[in-house]
């Protein structure tokens, strides 16, 4: 894999990902569940926020943890008003270290940034 540009080690960094709603999706105004996943591997996910626009982070409700090698469910409610708005997700592992919103290339040794999707909520 090194010579292929590819980083000699490849640890696997703390992501997040929104499942729910889908990137692009058109809601009607009103209560959401925004949800999805978020992993850590050996060092399990202490906390997940979403962002809607530039509002405050809000911090998701965990689902059930059997190691810290599994990827961890996440959602969090929220009032859907009209417009387009962009969605972001974050995630910090249990050593207290944050997902990065620097966002780069998989190669040479892995993706990061934040996971962020558009929607669109209409009447």
């Amino acid at each position: 894999w090194t010579v292929r540009g590819w980083s000699q080690e490849g640890p696997v960094k703390t992501q997040s990902r929104i499942d729910v709603p889908r990137a692009g999706a058109n809601l009607s105004p009103g209560r959401i569940t925004i949800a999805g996943v978020a992993w850590a591997q050996h060092r399990g996910i202490e906390k997940v926020e979403v962002r809607v626009g530039d509002g405050d982070w809000m911090t998701a409700t965990l689902g059930a943890d059997p190691s810290v090698d599994t990827w961890l469910q996440w959602s969090v409610p929220w009032e859907a008003t009209v417009g387009d708005h962009d969605i972001a997700v974050r995630a910090t592992d249990r050593t207290g270290t944050m997902q990065t919103d620097d966002v780069t290339d998989v190669i040479p040794d892995g993706a990061t940034g934040w996971h962020t999707i558009t929607i669109e909520v209409s009447e």
